[in-house]
This record gives C-alpha cells, structure tokens and sequence, in this order.
C-alpha cells in the first residue's frame, strides 16, 4: 500500500516552511546552484523554476547535483515509504539498505526479489531515478559521511567498514556526492559530544530518527523479551549479539539525557557496520513518521486519549527473520515470561558460545551496573554481558526436540520450521513479498495466521498488519470503548489503514497490565504469540 504521492506546489510548501517531517522523503535539487538539500534546509528557498524534486539522493546523484553542506541530507531519517510500500521498489530499498548489492551484486539482489537484472535496473531508474548500482553507491556514501563526522575511524577503515571495494573509490564517491575530500568532510563536524565516542575496536554513532519517539515503549518491550546470554536491556539501552556476514557482532542501541539515539557496535568485519546500522534501525522503527500516525490514528475519537497517552509509538521490527519465526512459533499460546524461558533454553543449549575476541569484551555483570542510565557508566563502555549467538536454523532442526518442552506437536512444528529454513524450501526475508510471506508461512505445519501475520509486522515492519484474534489487543480495544470481539474489531480497524500495526501497538499497550506468576507486571499483548485468542495452529 502506498499513500498519494506528493504534488510539486505540496512539496514546495513543505521546504518554504522548512518542514522537517519531510526530510528522508524527498530532496530537493536547485538548478542554479548544483546542489540538492533536504527539505527543513535553512537556507534561502529557492525559486520554484530553479527547483526539481527527487525521491532519493541517488537520483539527484545520477542528475549531476552534489549535497548541500549545510542541511547534510544525508543526514536524515530514512523515507518511511519503503516499509509502507509492498511492491518491487520498496522491497529492492530495504535490501540494498541491509548491503545486498555489496555482498551479492545487482544479479544477486535481483534474485532476490525474482526479475533479471536489466528489469530491475529499468524499473528503479524509472520511479526513482537511479539503477541499483546508483542507489548502492548513495547509500555507501551516507554511511560513510556518519562514519566521517560521527568517528575518529582511520580514513581506510571507513572506506571498507561504508562497503566501498577500495579507498580510491570511497575518495571519488565522497569528493563528487558532497564536493569534499573525506578529510575535508570530517574537519567540518561540529560540536561532536565526546560521549559518542566508542572504545577501541567499537565503532559509535548516532541515529537520527522523527520526533516524537516512543523510547521508553521500545526499551520495556525489548527488556520483557530479552534473551540473557543473547542479548539484554535496561530503562534506557539494549545490547544484542548476532550473526553477520563477516563473523559474530554485536550491536547496543542506548538513549542518552538529551535524547539522542546512539548506536554502538563491535563487528568482525569493517563491511557489516551498514547492515548493522539497517537492522537497528528496523528494530527500532526508526525510519517511521509519527507524526502522520499519530494525525491520522487520533482523528478517530476513540483512538485520540491513546495516542496522547503515548506519542510516536513505534512497532519493533527484526533483527533477524528466521529468529523472529522460532521466538514467534515457541511463544504460541504463552506467556511472554514462559516464552523467554523456553527461548533463554534453547540458546544456552543450542547456541553458538563467542570466543574472547576483542571484539566482544567482557562485561561487569552485576545489576545495578546493567540498569544504569549513565551513558559513560562502565557496563556501557565493557560490552555485552554474554557471548551467545542464537542458534542456528540446522542447530534448531537437529536438536530442538532435545531442549524445547511442551506438545509434541508445537515442538515438530518448530523443529519443521527451522529445518525448512535451513534447507532453503521455506523462504524468509525482509524483502518478501507480503502476502506470498504469509502464503508460505500458512502452508507450514503449526503456523495459523496470528504467526503468519504476527511475523510479517515484525520482520517487513508492515505498517499495515491487525491480529483480530488478539487477546490483548482486544483487552485494550474494549477499555477504549472500541469492539471487543474479532469480527466487529477487525471491520473498525479497517478505517485506521494503512497504520493497523500502529493501532494494534496502541491496543497492546491500553490493555489492562497482569502479573507474571513471578509477581512481576509483565507487559500487555507483549507480542508473544500466546496473546491469540484462537487455538494453536499446532492443534488445528
């Protein structure tokens, strides 16, 4: 689904009053000075004859335009439009966003998404004014201006950690996109906080993301799931380790006093930081517009007390798919703390134990230091606490009958999963085609269309996803005086599309708060697939 696009006299509207909702979504190219900006640039606006709009920086790339070295348009958000869109252009964006043309090529990327190579050139160059080597090469380049301004990286080393194959042509890309040498770039920062400083062998940087943002939402919704050993969170940080392409990594997101989102990372291979950077910020939803949510969720009277209660509420997304599944399949019909302890099992027994690399340091581990919201405390300059990896899809499908309890057929339905997974005939990825997504994910043994819907609004971070069937989700519709049943519930949300995912968000957290058998408040609708208020697929 995609929204109207924007006329030329809204988009010159949008930069005369230098609105910075828009920045990320368009650019605006100026023929009189050869530069392109975002649109919140404070520079003089131009003449509307003197103005072209681009959708990507690549296009004004490709049109011989450089970026403004005021505004730094590259700097912004990414454009929510390729999470709200389904279709090949959108699907294409996120993949090259996680560096599939760094690792496979374009014949790789175009596999992917199943068309030749010389179609999908045509098709992006047709609405987004660049082929994929185009678009590849903007999106290398944005990395490495972070890189640049936001790190004291060795010139070399954010050549390779931005994805460029050789330092001269990190210095060509760099020298034509924003008219500065890199050492020219990186003597323009300013006013950089030490605090965003990594230790040696990490790399730091800061997110941008849209204002308002739900933060405290995302890091209660990450600390009720949390895998000790995998990853961990606190009030105001999460840490995780995953597997990347060029080794083990792993990846801490933490908010600092002024609200700044930073990003930490420790990496076996310079050239997986981007796809780091990706991952975080799906996670985190940190490309999503609130603002237009939030407008067109509280302009239904039943939804506005919600969406003042919490503003900018976003809807995690997936670190990784084909984990998302397993956490997903293992969490039907359970408690999320139930869910957790099966899934912490499941990792200490199956999971990859990580070396003392220096990249992964070991951490002070005593509770008081891990709940810290000081950003220079010593647990956030140690590294993560644990050295566990998942496990993986071969590990789950051979062993996972050994470690998992409960009915046999939830655990062959999990154990099918993962097998399926690793021999390639079950196919999951952020770039999927939505609805062929959900079509495979129903054709497996124990997965109903809670699962197949829930995993689709996690791992595409579809916008656009409501689960009718959800327990706390109907909890928190009935307290906002909205339907309670499925039928009825269903037929309302449909008013609030395309940001169903964000009203299920909203549903989830009005629902009234339980406590686990522990004693603890566990968090409503907290997205294990046990808040279904149908039977198990396993049991159909």
């Amino acid at each position: 689904m995609s929204l109207p696009a924007m006329t030329f006299d809204e988009r010159y509207r949008a930069i005369d009053a230098r609105d910075t909702r828009f920045d990320g979504q368009f650019v605006t190219a100026v023929r009189s000075t050869g530069i392109y900006c975002r649109p919140s640039c404070p520079a003089r606006t131009p003449r509307p004859e003197n103005v072209t709009f681009f959708p990507t920086s690549a296009a004004a790339h490709e049109a011989g335009y450089r970026a403004c070295k005021r505004c730094l348009p590259e700097a912004a958000p990414g454009s929510p439009e390729w999470n709200l869109r389904g279709d090949v252009v959108a699907r294409a964006m996120r993949l090259i966003a996680d560096g599939v043309v760094e690792r496979e090529g374009v014949p790789g990327l175009a596999a992917r998404l199943g068309y030749s190579s010389r179609h999908l050139t045509r098709l992006l160059a047709a609405e987004l004014g660049a082929g994929p080597l185009a678009l590849a090469r903007a999106h290398r380049a944005h990395t490495a201006r972070m890189l640049l301004v936001g790190t004291d990286l060795a010139i070399a080393d954010v050549a390779f950690s931005a994805g460029f194959a050789s330092v001269r042509q990190f210095n060509d890309t760099v020298r034509e996109v924003f008219g500065l040498t890199p050492g020219e770039l990186r003597a323009r920062r300013h006013g950089r906080d030490e605090r965003t400083a990594a230790a040696p062998g990490e790399i730091g940087l800061l997110l941008p993301y849209r204002a308002p943002f739900d933060a405290a939402g995302l890091f209660a919704w990450m600390r009720a799931r949390a895998l000790p050993g995998v990853e961990e969170a606190g009030e105001r940080f999460f840490r995780r380790n995953l597997r990347l392409d060029g080794g083990p990594g792993w990846f801490e997101l933490r908010l600092d006093d002024a609200d700044r989102l930073h990003l930490r990372a420790g990496l076996t291979g310079l050239g997986d930081l981007a796809p780091v950077v990706a991952r975080a910020r799906r996670l985190f939803d940190l490309d999503a517009d609130p603002q237009a949510v939030d407008a067109a969720l509280s302009a239904h009277a039943p939804l506005a007390p919600l969406v003042a209660r919490v503003p900018g509420i976003r809807v995690p997304g997936a670190a990784d798919p084909h984990e998302m599944l397993i956490r997903t399949m293992v969490g039907q019909q359970v408690t999320v703390a139930a869910a957790r302890t099966a899934l912490t099992r499941l990792a200490e027994e199956l999971g990859e134990r990580i070396g003392s690399d220096s990249s992964f340091p070991s951490q002070k581990t005593s509770s008081s230091a891990a709940d810290s919201d000081d950003f220079g405390d010593g647990n956030a300059a140690d590294g993560p606490e644990s050295r566990i990896l998942f496990p993986t899809m071969a590990a789950i499908a051979e062993h996972g009958h050994e470690v998992l309890r409960g009915p046999a057929a939830r655990i062959r339905a999990v154990t099918g999963a993962a097998a399926a997974l690793a021999d390639g005939s079950l196919r999951l990825t952020l770039a999927d085609d939505g609805a062929e997504q959900r079509r495979a994910l129903l054709a497996m043994p124990g997965i109903g269309p809670w699962t197949a819907d829930y995993v689709r609004m996690r791992v595409l971070g579809d916008p656009d996803v409501f689960l009718p069937g959800d327990v706390a989700a109907r909890a928190g519709a009935g307290g906002a005086g909205l339907p309670a049943e499925a039928g009825p519930l269903d037929a309302w949300a449909a008013r609030t599309a395309p940001w169903r995912s964000y009203l299920t968000a909203h549903l989830w957290r009005a629902a009234p708060v339980r406590v686990a058998r522990s004693g603890r408040p566990e968090a409503p609708g907290a997205g294990s697939p046990g808040a279904s208020a149908s039977r198990p697929a396993s049991r159909r």
